[in-house]
């Protein structure tokens, strides 16, 4: 048990990586001068916020992978397509029921969703001061 565990925390260490470098990515693009919040109407805000949004889900999308992945190799679920079903379904704390991992490897099913919940929560809260900032700089722009 305590190998199993050391493996889930090797894989949650693996995706709050992904996510950390991924979010410095786009926190990196978004502080540039030059990519500062000008046009602050409608439609040119809900783009930037689309964008973020399809970053976001790309970066959940490799760490969903990266789970996956782990559990086809170790022979956990049937094929691939099972695995990255069973990895979307726990990180996203859904939870079907309809597939299962071995007795020996159920930890991780827990400790998946567990960080599944805590990169959903990381990116909603990045999420939020992308919006937060876009909205200070229209707060400054009607000032002047």
């Amino acid at each position: 048990m305590i190998s199993k565990l050391l493996i889930a925390w090797c894989l949650l260490a693996l995706t709050v990586t992904i996510h950390a470098t991924g979010l410095s990515a786009v926190l990196g693009r978004i502080m540039q001068p030059s990519s500062a919040p000008t046009d602050l109407r409608f439609l040119a805000v809900a783009w930037r916020l689309v964008r973020v949004a399809w970053w976001l889900v790309l970066l959940h999308l490799a760490e969903i992978a990266v789970w996956a992945l782990f559990f086809w190799w170790q022979n956990c679920l049937p094929d691939l397509e099972s695995s990255i079903y069973f990895s979307g379904v726990t990180y996203t704390t859904v939870g079907y029921g309809d597939l299962v991992l071995p007795k020996e490897w159920r930890l991780l099913g827990a400790v998946e969703g567990l960080t599944g919940i805590l990169m959903c929560g990381l990116s909603t809260g990045f999420f939020f001061a992308v919006l937060s900032r876009m909205y200070a700089a229209r707060g400054g722009a009607e000032r002047a």
